[in-house]
């Protein structure tokens, strides 16, 4: 309904935009009739509990608002075990003394001892109880997971997953893949459930596990990385992640780099990547690539195979489709197919598997 830019060195620490902003922010709010003001930075217990007051509204900051969309979005139980307990423990911090008349009555003769327990108090309490067992519940999910990995693992099944930002594309370029029937919306995390399907690769004669993942975001807050470890666990131990990215995007270096920093942070750096720059359908003429299919090169020589697809037109599906094979087909030798971590091909490893792969990227 209304934005407001705040320019300051430092934030206020009572109301995080200082005593003017805030004026000027609440005449917005009842000049627009407006009823909820979100921020999108974090914001502390008291700078949120002091806006409130002023403004007379709701009030958000971007990791309540992550979390209310992740809230409507969870589907499975796993799904909403985790963003329960990401939620309760953003409110653990924020507890208000508010109900100070539900407190205990002091006790004993003559009103001696303590007033007894505050209700703020017993409300942490119940919260750190509520916290305790969901993170045991999602402990069982999490052992359930690894028996199916390993179980993957024993068969020799190739796992693949899907990353990327949020409404990269991600879910529809796995609906294309596997021609599956998961949830695909232009919309912030429309899948917070990750679902594996097998996908058969004619050019490898195989099949391999594909894995459809939470989208990233930025300022990611670091509650929410933990709360879904357990989904994210899928993409740490991958033996290949498809990086999608929306080329369409005019800030996707900025969310590539998102990408990278949360992969980071679960220890998934390291394993090797394409990259899938999807809605080729969306670019104009003057963006749209001279091929589709090349090598992005980083800083400091990294090296990363890139394909140009539409997922929601199906073009450039049968070039992915073939680089994956070719991935495969390196197996244990898929740093040097496909070069992630700097290292150009080796003629003294799969030189018929690399040859070709060269070739297609000529």
């Amino acid at each position: 309904m209304a934005r407001l830019i705040a320019r300051r060195k430092a934030p206020d620490a009572a109301l995080f935009v200082g005593s003017g902003k805030a004026d000027e922010l609440k005449a917005l709010v009842e000049q627009s009739g407006g009823h909820c003001v979100i921020f999108d930075q974090a914001l502390s217990p008291t700078q949120q509990r002091n806006l409130e007051r002023h403004l007379g509204v709701e009030v958000l900051d971007r990791t309540g608002l992550i979390l209310e969309i992740f809230a409507a979005r969870a589907q499975s139980h796993e799904g909403k075990l985790q963003v329960e307990l990401a939620q309760l423990q953003y409110l653990s911090n924020r507890l208000v003394r508010r109900w100070t008349h539900l407190e205990r009555q002091r006790g004993g003769v003559g009103h001696r001892g303590g007033p007894g327990e505050r209700q703020i108090e017993l409300d942490r309490r119940m919260i750190g109880e509520r916290i305790k067992a969901l993170k045991s519940r999602l402990d069982k999910v999490k052992r359930q997971r690894g028996t199916q990995r390993r179980s993957r693992e024993r068969a020799g099944t190739f796992k693949i997953s899907l990353i990327g930002y949020t409404n990269a594309g991600k879910s529809t370029l796995f609906n294309a893949l596997v021609k599956a029937r998961s949830y695909a919306a232009d919309q912030l995390f429309a899948t917070l459930d990750t679902t594996t399907r097998q996908l058969y690769l004619e050019d490898a004669q195989r099949s391999v596990s594909l894995s459809d993942t939470v989208g990233f975001i930025r300022d990611l807050p670091h509650t929410l990385v933990k709360a879904f470890a357990a989904t994210l666990q899928e993409a740490a131990e991958a033996d290949l992640l498809l990086h999608v990215v929306d080329a369409a995007s005019p800030v996707l270096d900025e969310q590539m780099a998102e990408v990278e920093r949360v992969l980071a942070e679960i220890d998934a750096a390291g394993i090797p990547q394409i990259l899938v720059f999807n809605k080729l359908d969306q670019l104009d003429d003057t963006r749209r690539p001279r091929v589709t299919a090349d090598v992005m090169e980083f800083d400091g020589g990294r090296r990363v195979p890139r394909v140009f697809v539409s997922a929601l037109r199906g073009q450039g599906l049968a070039e992915l489709r073939g680089l994956l094979a070719t991935a495969v087909l390196a197996d244990g030798k898929l740093a040097h197919a496909v070069g992630p971590v700097g290292a150009e091909p080796s003629a003294a490893t799969a030189p018929d598997t690399e040859s070709a792969w060269l070739q297609r990227q000529a």
